[in-house]
């Protein structure tokens, strides 16, 4: 890499050194942050993430930025290994203890299938049947002793999944959320036996009731928990070898951060931890902005990930699913994938029709552009073929692309059997990729009965800004925003987190006749207890922010929706309106008749760190800001495009498409009709006008 990948205005005597680094798919992201006496100043630096051991990759980047280990003061870091864990299956070795009669709840699940149309397909749970043991106990609904717990029986199994390999165990039994008493006994037992610390109880991770989600959101952890153990202690030792004498910290799925030395203990709140990062750094620039609607679109080299951002803050949901039969039900930002990234592979399936993705180029070999191998068209590949790209500057390729070689594999492979031109061709890979794309943007916003028209389209990462004004055509957003450094989002996201904590305890009980001073009291335990925790780390918290809320449902109905507490004072009436309101928001129905179910109490607790001025990410380079010209192939035809240096770019600079601007993180796409200007903080905002 090129030393203009790494850019440092530091000067003087350094001060108070911060840190953010994601550890993504593709690439491994970092940003840090400098108040020197005169003024802020960033360096950057974006390496290929190195597998297996990605701590490798974590200390490139930081050699890279030209700071030593030693002189950070505050690291923290986003990762995709808990994810990557689960999606792939490279999980460790996991034993069950349970409640007889129901080892096989996490298989039976909610009586769905992969596949809904035909009720087809298989699911294969985390802990196989045979590592799946019971013992005697029951607690009722209430919490009342139904059957004692069978103290020889926990040592027995627990004996057993030893012999049998198993790493870490769960520890589940049924009604636990309303009386833990017999997993807190098993899981005292299981300890004086188990070799390490990786023993989870179902009921201290997540205590609400439902029994598949409880479970399931356990096993979970227990699968990734040796993984990231390992990883993060691999990297906190490496980081102290070099000289880093601080506590490294770890985003949460839920937008928040905790050390490395205790994010083990609940390692399945990590699930998701890298896309979050980058939702919590787009409100943080809505917030410098003047915005406070947006829906974030994160497009890297594997995958696309988006969310919403709604009246300045992030939207977080425990109802979410990592993959088919996996529900994760701790809170954490509500953030939707899909398959579709700038790797992903584009071929003619055994029907000859178009397909593109899931499956991915990754960065080895990666995109035939990278000339390291690779054969199959990619997405990469269509946006170079149709001069979207630079040829010499795609970031991580030494010299410059055979942008005639990759013409010719994408007519090889597609244009011809389609009968397209190799033009045609390549957008028609952009035109399905987006239309993939517009579809998780639709599933954060309209299932929701939100009105993308009323929201800013967040485009980051490394290929989102190529995609993201053809998209926001599509769903009728009338403005794109990218940020400065869109390529470097995440790890920014991990440089302005916030300490969060997140308290949930199940309530379960009709409106009507629902203790609202029981109400008020869990409430004020649950910010009391978000307090205790968070007062570890009162040095880095400028503002705390309390939320409370409570999750609901219409009596005989399943799925639930979060609604808002204004204080626990709340009244019975005031909370019955709030739901109906919400409610009606959701489904545009009111159902008067059915009475209200209070289900569970939430409290976020938000420790606000100090923020960092993100105009000093922006450019500082001299010179004309246009640097040339290139065709670009859009709407059918093909045009004179300008060419602008992102670096070179100052607030109230303004053109219009077709243009392309180019920078070492990423790359933005203007289409003709659309108009760009550079905004105080250094965004760049498209409005996205009407095709030409």
């Amino acid at each position: 890499m090129s030393d203009e990948a790494v850019q440092s205005a530091v000067s003087g005597a350094r001060q108070r050194r911060v840190s953010g680094i994601d550890v993504g798919g593709t690439f491994t992201d970092l940003v840090i942050h400098e108040n020197g006496p005169d003024g802020p100043a960033v360096r950057i630096a974006k390496v290929p993430t190195t597998l297996p051991n990605q701590a490798e990759g974590v200390l490139s980047a930081i050699a890279l930025a030209g700071v030593a280990p030693a002189d950070i003061d505050l690291l923290i870091h986003g990762t995709t290994a808990t994810t990557n864990a689960i999606l792939e299956r490279k999980i460790a070795r996991v034993g069950l203890i349970t409640t007889a009669g129901f080892r096989d709840t996490l298989e039976l699940g909610r009586r769905t299938r992969p596949r809904p149309y035909g009720m087809t397909g298989k699911f294969s749970p985390l802990v196989p049947r045979d590592r799946r043991l019971e013992v005697d106990e029951r607690m009722d609904v209430n919490g009342q002793v139904v059957r004692p717990l069978d103290e020889a029986g926990v040592a027995a199994a627990a004996r057993a999944l030893l012999a049998m390999g198993c790493e870490s165990v769960v520890i589940h039994f049924l009604h636990a959320y309303a009386n833990p008493a017999h997993e807190l006994r098993a899981g005292e037992i299981v300890r004086e036996i188990w070799p390490n610390d990786y023993v989870t109880l179902g009921h201290a991770l997540l205590s609400e009731f439902r029994e598949y989600e409880r479970g399931t959101t356990a096993t979970v952890n227990a699968a990734v928990q040796p993984i990231l153990d390992r990883y993060v202690h691999r990297l906190q030792g490496d980081l102290e070898a070099q000289g880093f004498a601080h506590d490294l910290l770890v985003m949460n799925g839920n937008g928040g951060t905790v050390s490395a030395r205790l994010v083990a203990r609940d390692a399945a709140k990590t699930v998701m931890s890298g896309p979050a990062s980058g939702v919590i750094a787009a409100a943080a620039t809505l917030r410098q902005s003047g915005l406070e609607n947006a829906i974030t679109y994160d497009m890297g080299g594997t995958s696309t990930d988006v969310a919403l951002i709604h009246g300045g803050v992030p939207e977080v949901s425990s109802e979410l699913s990592i993959d088919y039969g996996l529900p994760i039900h701790v809170p954490m930002v509500d953030v939707r994938t899909v398959g579709a990234g700038g790797g992903s592979i584009a071929s003619i399936n055994a029907a000859g029709v178009l397909r593109v993705g899931p499956e991915s180029a990754g960065s080895a070999p990666g995109p035939i552009s990278y000339g390291r191998g690779g054969t199959e068209p990619t997405i990469t590949d269509a946006n170079m073929a149709l001069g979207r790209l630079d040829p010499a500057g795609l970031t991580a390729v030494e010299g410059t692309v055979d942008v005639d070689g990759v013409r010719a594999r994408i007519d090889a492979a597609l244009a011809r059997p389609l009968g397209y031109t190799s033009e045609e061709a390549a957008a028609a890979v952009l035109k399905l990729a987006n239309t993939h794309m517009a579809g998780a943007i639709r599933l954060v916003s309209l299932s929701r009965g939100y009105d993308p028209r009323d929201f800013v389209l967040f485009a980051f990462g490394g290929a989102g800004p190529l995609h993201a004004v053809a998209i926001a055509r599509e769903l009728g957003i009338p403005e794109v925003l990218v940020p400065a450094r869109p390529g470097l989002t995440n790890a920014l996201g991990c440089l302005v987190a916030d300490l969060r904590q997140d308290l949930v305890n199940t309530v379960n009980e009709p409106l009507a006749t629902l203790d609202m001073a029981a109400v008020k009291a869990t409430l004020e335990a649950q910010r009391a207890q978000g307090q205790a925790v968070n007062a570890a780390s009162r040095d880095e918290i400028a503002e705390t922010v309390v939320l409370h809320g409570a999750d609901m449902q219409f009596r005989g109905q399943t799925h639930l929706i979060r609604v808002p507490i204004p204080s626990p004072d709340v009244s019975r009436e005031a909370l019955q309106a709030l739901f109906e309101d919400a409610y009606f928001a959701r489904f545009n129905v009111r159902l008067p008749e059915i009475r209200a179910v209070l289900v569970n109490l939430v409290t976020s607790v938000i420790g606000k760190r100090r923020g960092i001025e993100l105009s000093s990410l922006a450019g500082t380079a001299e010179g004309e800001a246009r640097i040339g010209t290139r065709a670009l192939y859009a709407d059918g035809n093909w045009h004179e495009a300008a060419i602008y240096g992102r670096d070179r770019l100052r607030p109230g600079d303004a053109f219009a498409g077709p243009a392309v601007v180019q920078q070492i993180d990423a790359t933005t796409v203007i289409e003709p009709g659309a108009t760009a200007c550079v905004d105080t903080v250094g965004n760049l905002r498209i409005m996205v006008g009407e095709a030409a």
